[in-house]
C-alpha cells in the first residue's frame, strides 16, 4: 500500500474536511511542513510564540483539529505544536508506520528536531498517547513533562468490547453502510445523545476514503520506560469502554518511574464530552505549571 487513501479524490475530500473543521474551532493557527525520515509532516502551530512549548498528538483514524479543539483554553498560555500523525487522516505524507516498533518514536524525534524543540512538554490522546509512550521508550530525554489522556499503550481493549462493540458493528457497516449502523460503530465512545454531527461527518468520510489503521500501539513495558523520568500525568475516562479507567490507572502506577498522578476523569467516555473539557484543561495546566 503506497498511500492510506483509496484514491486521490478521497484525499482531497479529507483535506477539505480538515480545513472546514479547523475553521470551525475558531483557533488561529499557522501551518508548517517539516521533513522526517518517513515523510513530510504537517504541523499546526497555535498560541503565543513566547509561550512554553507544548506538543499535542491527536487520536487515531481522525483529523488533528478534533483533538486540537479539546485543548483550546491552553492556547492562551502555551505555544502548541500539533503534528498530523503519519498514517492517519490529515495533511502529512500518507504513509503508514508500524505501531508495534519504534517507528513512531523515531518519527516524533524527527519532528521535534525540525521544529527545534529540544525538550518540550508532550500531551497526547488515545492513539497519540501510544505514540507518546514510543518516544518515551526510544528517546526519553526528549520529553520534559508528559500528559497521557484516555491513553492507548498501557492496556489492551477488552476482547468483548473489541468484538461485540467495535468489530461486529464495523463489519455490519462495511457490508451495508447506513447512518444507523455508523452510529452503532461510534456508540461505545459516547455516553450521551446525540453524538456530535462533526464527529459523525469525519468518521463517515474516513471510513469511505481511508484505509483505517486497525492496530493500536503496543503496550509499553516497565523495562522500556526505565530511563524515562519526566513527570507524567495520566488521565483515564470513567466510562471508557476501550481503555477501562481502573485498569489504566493501575498499569500507570506499575510502569512509570516518575508518575505525578494517575486520575480518572469523572463522567467522561473515550471521547471527552464538551461539558468535561474545562476541568480537564484546568488540571493539565495545573500539572504543567507546578510540576518540576
Amino acid at each position: 500500500m503506497n498511500t492510506i487513501y483509496h484514491h486521490p479524490q478521497g484525499e482531497a475530500i479529507i483535506h477539505a474536511l480538515y480545513d472546514k473543521h479547523l475553521a470551525q474551532t475558531g483557533i488561529a493557527t499557522e501551518s508548517r511542513m517539516v521533513p522526517t525520515r518517513f515523510g513530510t509532516t504537517h504541523v499546526l502551530l497555535a498560541g503565543p510564540e513566547s509561550g512554553p512549548p507544548l506538543v499535542l498528538l491527536h487520536g487515531g483514524n481522525t483529523i488533528n483539529p478534533t483533538t486540537l479543539w479539546w485543548i483550546k483554553p491552553l492556547m492562551a498560555k502555551y505555544r502548541v505544536y500539533a503534528p498530523d500523525t503519519l498514517g492517519h487522516p490529515g495533511k502529512s505524507a500518507p504513509v503508514r508506520l508500524s505501531p508495534r516498533d519504534d517507528s513512531y518514536g523515531q518519527w516524533l524525534v524527527d519532528v521535534l528536531d525540525a521544529l527545534q524543540l529540544s525538550q518540550p512538554a508532550v500531551m497526547a490522546a488515545s492513539y497519540g498517547a501510544g505514540i507518546l509512550l514510543r518516544i518515551a521508550a526510544f528517546a526519553p530525554q526528549r520529553i520534559s513533562k508528559a500528559v497521557a489522556m484516555i491513553p492507548s499503550g498501557l492496556v489492551s481493549i477488552p476482547w468483548r468490547t473489541m468484538f461485540f462493540d467495535l468489530l461486529a458493528p464495523l463489519i455490519a457497516y462495511r457490508l451495508a453502510p447506513s447512518h444507523a449502523r455508523l452510529l452503532k460503530v461510534l456508540r461505545p465512545m459516547f455516553l450521551e445523545n446525540p453524538i456530535p454531527e462533526d464527529v459523525i461527518e469525519v468518521t463517515e468520510a474516513v471510513f469511505q476514503y481511508v484505509h483505517v489503521e486497525p492496530e493500536m500501539p503496543r503496550n509499553v513495558t516497565k523495562t522500556e520506560l526505565q530511563n524515562f523520568t519526566a513527570p507524567t500525568l495520566v488521565l483515564a475516562a470513567e466510562y471508557d469502554r476501550l481503555f477501562p479507567a481502573k485498569r489504566v490507572v493501575e498499569r500507570a502506577k506499575q510502569v512509570f518511574h516518575n508518575l505525578a498522578a494517575a486520575e480518572i476523569i469523572p463522567g467522561s467516555t473515550h471521547f471527552i464530552p464538551e461539558r468535561v473539557l474545562p476541568s480537564v484543561n484546568a488540571r493539565i495546566d495545573q500539572f504543567l505549571m507546578k510540576t518540576k
